[in-house]
C-alpha cells in the first residue's frame, strides 16, 4: 500500500515507526542504554585521552586507532541521545532538517570506519613488508593525509547525497527504522530516484573498492608471515584486532545496506531494529576494548595512567 499523497511543503517532520511494535519494552530498553551508551563514550574518551597525552604512542598506527575512538564519539552522538528520547516519548517524529543531519552524521561515521581501516591496513602492510623504509613512508605529512582522507571522502559522499535527497518531492513522512536513512527517504520520493541509485551505487562501489585495498595488503602481509616467525607474531599482535573491527563493521553495514534496500516486511521488527542498529552498538564499544586489550602499549599505557592517578589520589 502506497503512502498518502502529501504537499511536499508539509513534510516538515518525518515519524519514525521503529519503535511502533516494541514500545512494552521501552523502559528496559531505555535502561540498557542509560548504562551502554555512557561506558562506550568512557572507553573510547579513555583511548583518546590515554594515545593523545603519552607520547611514547605518537606513531601512525596509534593515531589511527585515536580515530577510529573519535569516529565512534561523532557517529553515536548521531543516534544515541534521539533513541533515549524516543523510548520515553509518546511520538516518534523528526523534523526535515534533523533528519537530513542524521542521516550525515550516522552514515559519513560508516564511511570514515571503512576509510580508517583502510589506512590501518596500508600502515601494517608498508610496517611488516617494509620496515626500513616505514619511517620515510609515513611521515607527519603521510598521517596527515590519510586522516584528512578519512574524513573528507565520506563528509563529500554523504553531502552530495543529501542534496540529491533534499531535491526530491515527497509523497510521504513515515521512516520504518529506529532513525533517518537515506534511502528510507528516498523511498517516498513521488518521483524517480533513479540519480540518487546510481550515485549511491558509485559509493558502495568505492568503499567495496577500499576492501579490495584491505584484501591485497593482507595477501601481502600473509606471505611475509609465511618467512618469519618474528613477523608472524608481530602481524598477530598488531593485525588481528584490526581484522577483527574490520569484519565486524563490514557484516553489520553489509546487513544494514542490503536490508534497506531488498529486505522484507516479514522479518520480525525486533530483528529488523538489531540489524539496522548493529554497526551503531558493536563497533564503538569493541573497537577500544579489541585495540586497549590486544595492542600491549597501549594497554601498558592506561594501566599506568589509571594507576598513578590512584596512587596521586591515595597519598
Amino acid at each position: 500500500m502506497q503512502p498518502p499523497l502529501e504537499n511536499v511543503s508539509s513534510v516538515l517532520v518525518f515519524t519514525l515507526s521503529g519503535l511502533n511494535e516494541t514500545l512494552e519494552n521501552r523502559f528496559v530498553f531505555f535502561s540498557l542504554t542509560a548504562l551502554f551508551y555512557p561506558l562506550m563514550v568512557l572507553c573510547n574518551v579513555v583511548v583518546i585521552f590515554t594515545i593523545i597525552s603519552q607520547k611514547t604512542l605518537h606513531e601512525p598506527m596509534y593515531v589511527f586507532v585515536c580515530n577510529l575512538c573519535i569516529n565512534a564519539l561523532y557517529g553515536t552522538a548521531g543516534f544515541f541521545p534521539k533513541f533515549m528520547y524516543d523510548l520515553l516519548s509518546e511520538n516518534h517524529i523528526i523534523s526535515y532538517i534533523g533528519c537530513m543531519i542524521q542521516i550525515f552524521v550516522i552514515y559519513s561515521f560508516a564511511l570514515c570506519d571503512l576509510s580508517t581501516l583502510t589506512v590501518m591496513a596500508y600502515d601494517r602492510y608498508v610496517a611488516i613488508c617494509k620496515p626500513l623504509e616505514y619511517h620515510s613512508i609515513m611521515t607527519n605529512q603521510r598521517v596527515l593525509e590519510c586522516i584528512l582522507f578519512c574524513w573528507l571522502t565520506p563528509f563529500i559522499c554523504m553531502f552530495v547525497l543529501i542534496v540529491l535527497t533534499a531535491r526530491l518531492t515527497l509523497c510521504g513522512s513515515t521512516i520504518e527504522k529506529l532513525y533517518c536513512e537515506i534511502w528510507a527517504v528516498a523511498k517516498l520520493s513521488c518521483f524517480s530516484t533513479t540519480v540518487n541509485n546510481v550515485f549511491g551505487y558509485i559509493v558502495i562501489f568505492a568503499y567495496f573498492g577500499h576492501a579490495v585495498l584491505i584484501y591485497c595488503s593482507y595477501i601481502q602481509l600473509i606471505r611475509k608471515c609465511l618467512k618469519s616467525i618474528e613477523v608472524r607474531q608481530k602481524f598477530m599482535q598488531t593485525c588481528m584486532p584490526h581484522l577483527l573491527s574490520l569484519f565486524i563493521v563490514a557484516i553489520a553495514l553489509f546487513f544494514d545496506v542490503l536490508y534497506s534496500r531488498y529486505g522484507s516486511k516479514n522479518v520480525p521488527q525486533g530483528v529488523r531494529n538489531f540489524m539496522a542498529m548493529e554497526f551503531l552498538l558493536i563497533p564503538p564499544i569493541l573497537n577500544p576494548f579489541i585495540y586497549g586489550l590486544n595492542l600491549t602499549t597501549i594497554r601498558q599505557e592506561v594501566l599506568r595512567l589509571f594507576f598513578r592517578k590512584r596512587v596521586r589520589i591515595s597519598e
